[in-house]
């Protein structure tokens, strides 16, 4: 049996249910997956201003956090929290490990950042007709596959970093190597999916973005336990969570994670398997324990998936509020009068009125009449002086708009859009590199 442990479903994501998975899980993994699209590009430009940043900006709390538990109990870690720079991940964590007189191995994965290849190759790719010629791409990371962590994990190491791997990979590869599967050994590559399927979104699986009061309960989310998977040899696996932490583990839970951003269920598309769904089968085995059998795939693709970063300009943003007898109509006018001013602007100019239209972008039936609305303007463009207008007319509503705005707010972000393309597997190369501390006099 192999135990693997989700600590992380996102780069923002809460530090205390991985210490304590690590704590009193009886891993032999600990997996914090990390990575968005929009996370890596992000880290490719800040590692674009300093060369030895570009790695997850929560890797040294998380580390210093994690690192003596994950020790004191041979828990061995794997995430992808080196972003844009494994090595430099790699390179802060053996200097932590240093300071706190720990004697760690870490092997950092590298390969997935093929922006050099993409350049080249741009004006061939799919995704250009979505991007005007002026366009600036700032990134461009393939998804690699668990066979690029394996040789990692073999190394011994106590850390495993990576850059842009799959989800599902980061929990595939451990089994992959406890248990000796071929890779080519599509069925059970398909089950393992599975099983990294259900794990990488951490908090998820365990009641967290399910709970919906009144119809789907789900307590204590205030200490939200994550979950762990007991794996067995076949591909089947037990899903719990440790004792007395909050949230539900349960049939509803774990149904709503195997299709979360599941387009074909019976055509899931990793770098290391085509994988099934539709053969899955889940059994209850008594409180927050969920039992998963099935799954299945057949040979992975030839090609990989690449996220493409690249400058999207501007987004300039104010928001007013207005409360009180009639405050939507108050709200209304408000954002009439900007319009007026700012539609001739802008190519993208959004009035939402929170509260009213700005989750779905028009309005609903509801019964009565809001008590308090908050107007939010934006705009995007590739001139920041004309973002940062935006928020200059919503402040401006104070003395030049309707009675009793309050609570002005004016912001301007640059913005980092996204596209996606397919490249040739055999493009991208993976390397690895191990580090290793040991305390003085070891």
């Amino acid at each position: 049996m192999l135990r693997i442990g989700s600590g992380a479903g996102f780069s923002g994501d809460r530090l205390e249910p991985a210490v304590e998975l690590a704590e009193k899980g009886k891993l032999d993994y600990l997996v914090l997956e990390c990575l968005a699209e929009r996370t890596i590009a992000l880290a490719q430009k800040r590692k674009k201003s300093d060369a030895a940043m570009g790695y997850d900006p929560l890797l040294e709390k998380r580390i210093r956090s994690l690192l003596p538990v994950l020790k004191q109990n041979n828990v061995r870690l794997i995430t992808n929290m080196g972003a844009a720079n494994p090595l430099g991940g790699a390179k802060k964590i053996i200097e932590i490990a240093d300071e706190l007189g720990l004697h760690v191995k870490v092997a950092a994965v590298t390969g997935d950042d093929v922006l050099p290849y993409i350049l080249k190759k741009c004006d061939s790719l799919e995704f250009k007709p979505r991007l005007s010629e002026n366009v600036s791409i700032l990134s461009a990371n393939a998804y690699m596959g668990a066979s690029t962590i394996v040789p990692a994990i073999e190394t011994g190491a106590d850390v495993i970093i990576t850059g842009r791997v799959a989800d599902p990979s980061l929990f595939l590869a451990p089994m992959i190597h406890h248990f000796g599967w071929s890779t080519s050994d599509y069925e059970l590559m398909g089950k393992g999916t599975v099983i990294g399927h259900l794990l990488e979104c951490g908090g998820q699986l365990t009641g967290g973005f399910f709970a919906d009061p009144g119809k789907k309960d789900v307590g204590g989310l205030a200490h939200l336990g994550f979950p762990l998977a007991e794996v067995q040899p076949d591909g089947s696996a037990l899903l719990t969570k440790l004792p007395g932490t909050g949230g539900a583990l349960t049939l509803r839970t774990v149904k709503e994670q195997l299709l979360y951003e599941v387009m074909d269920p019976s055509s899931y598309i990793t770098p290391d398997v085509i994988a099934d769904f539709t053969t899955v089968s889940l059994r209850e085995d008594g409180n927050d324990r969920i039992v998963v059998t099935g799954g299945s795939g057949k040979e992975r693709p030839s090609e990989l998936k690449v996220s493409i970063g690249y400058d999207a300009g501007f987004l300039g943003e104010g928001e007013i509020t207005y409360a009180g007898e009639n405050a939507v109509g108050r709200a209304e006018l408000a954002g009439a009068v900007i319009q007026e001013r700012l539609q001739d602007c802008y190519e993208e100019l959004t009035v939402d009125y929170i509260g009213i239209t700005s989750a779905h972008r028009g309005s609903f039936s509801y019964e009565g009449i809001p008590y308090e609305v908050r107007l939010r303007v934006a705009g995007k463009t590739y001139e920041r002086e004309k973002a940062k207008r935006i928020g200059e007319e919503v402040e401006a509503l104070y003395t030049n708009g309707p009675a009793g705005g309050g609570g002005a707010r004016k912001y301007l972000n640059e913005v980092i859009g996204i596209v996606s393309a397919m490249v040739p597997m055999d493009i991208v190369e993976a390397e690895l590199q191990v580090m290793e501390v040991k305390p003085n006099g070891a």
